[in-house]
């Protein structure tokens, strides 16, 4: 009997995982581009805004550029599984950063920024549904990763998150992202076009990532490099 039951278990772990794999590819396809602004809110209503053009492959290659502002115009940042790097024009050379830092300030870190698939860094390890959402427990697969833990609420309709609580190691919340605005994009491509995001560390603060444009796309495993970290514009065609 005992046998019995960690093999249902088992089972069911296997379906909530596969999932979790589906609601990566209703969120971006395995390999894409896409454009997306940034906005941060500070509590006395003062508004800043990015805009980047980011490149995605498979579950660990991402590169983004900085489109807009001005001052932020060139830079540009690469993704490689839990590695992250800043290449600044007038630097020139690449800069180790962080996934709890920040490029642009505000409420979203650079794991949000630079979202790899959430089947990539996390495994379910308990699953509820009721008539229209699924709530999943994703567990990091290892310390590396920005959140210890995350509890999903997933539209059953769409098959997209409504909400991301994420957690730290000693259960302290760390921000909420809340997902809006159902789009299609392209086909096959139908998702939230709005992320929110509050953290108790950033009281009267918000942050808002809004999509405009995803389109499937592939490209060089090549593109992926700090070689070409710093030429990412010439991507956009």
């Amino acid at each position: 009997m005992k046998q019995i039951l960690i093999f249902l278990i088992t089972l069911s772990f296997l379906g909530a995982n596969a999932l979790l794999e589906k609601i990566d590819r209703n969120l971006q396809p395995v390999s894409s581009e896409s454009y997306k602004k940034l906005t941060n809110i500070e509590p006395n209503g003062s508004k800043k805004t990015f805009l980047l053009y980011q490149v995605k492959k498979g579950k660990d290659k991402m590169v983004s550029l900085f489109l807009e502002p001005e001052s932020e115009k060139g830079r540009s940042t690469l993704r490689r599984g839990d590695n992250m790097w800043l290449y600044i024009p007038n630097v020139g050379k690449p800069i180790r950063i962080a996934s709890m830092q920040s490029v642009v300030g505000g409420v979203f870190n650079n794991s949000d920024i630079m979202r790899l698939d959430f089947s990539a860094e996390y495994k379910v390890t308990g699953q509820k549904e009721n008539s229209s959402t699924y709530t999943l427990t994703l567990k990091a697969k290892n310390d590396s990763v920005a959140y210890d833990k995350l509890i999903m609420t997933v539209d059953k309709k769409s098959l997209t998150p409504t909400k991301v609580v994420c957690y730290a190691s000693t259960g302290m919340l760390i921000k909420t992202l809340t997902y809006k605005n159902i789009k299609k994009f392209a086909p096959g491509i139908v998702r939230p076009a709005v992320v929110e995001t509050v953290s108790p560390f950033y009281k009267g603060y918000k942050s808002i990532m809004v999509y405009g444009k995803i389109t499937p796309k592939s490209f060089a495993n090549e593109v992926f490099t700090l070689d070409n970290i710093s030429k990412v514009g010439t991507l956009r065609r």
